[in-house]
């Protein structure tokens, strides 16, 4: 049985809510999941630009949203697909599109829309859900395995 922690943290700014996504990523290995739950700007893509930073990804990429491709792949010391959800009308079609293939692939998965596809997720899948508080705060809950969430809020919090 694997121990869950919750917990909620405030972003004010792009920056601190990039800052938490370094140190998400820097907290993951290989065959990790993250899923990204919130409404259109409330900072789904802009935490996966700092987890993509501290996964090695080269700055010469520019991370986007993959609406209408699905999944974006980023070269790293752990590669990342970045995958959008947002269009697909259930689970199924992500099976169908060989979701199943990324757990294996050797890299991290980070996943936008994550309420879409929930009843495929693994049960030690990183939940980061995003609240739109004003045009700067947002506020991050954090759900998923005990000694991950108390290393990235240990280190969000002495950062």
């Amino acid at each position: 049985m694997m121990n869950k922690t919750e917990t909620e943290l405030r972003s004010h700014s792009e920056e601190e809510t990039r800052r938490l996504g370094e140190i998400i990523g820097k907290n993951l290995v290989q065959g990790d999941l993250v899923a990204l739950v919130g409404d259109l700007g409330s900072g789904k893509t802009c935490l996966t630009k700092g987890l993509a930073k501290s996964l090695g990804v080269s700055d010469q990429y520019e991370i986007t949203s993959p609406t209408f491709t699905i999944v974006n792949e980023y070269p790293g010391h752990l590669p990342l697909w970045h995958v959008d959800a947002y269009r697909l009308e259930n689970s199924r079609e992500m099976m169908d599109a060989g979701f199943e293939d990324f757990f294996n692939g050797g890299g991290v998965v980070v996943i936008e829309w994550a309420e879409k596809i929930k009843d495929i997720l693994p049960k030690d899948t990183l939940f980061v859900m995003f609240e739109y508080m004003d045009e700067t705060t947002r506020i991050i809950r954090l759900s998923g395995r005990d000694a991950v969430i108390h290393r990235i809020l240990t280190e969000y919090q002495h950062g």
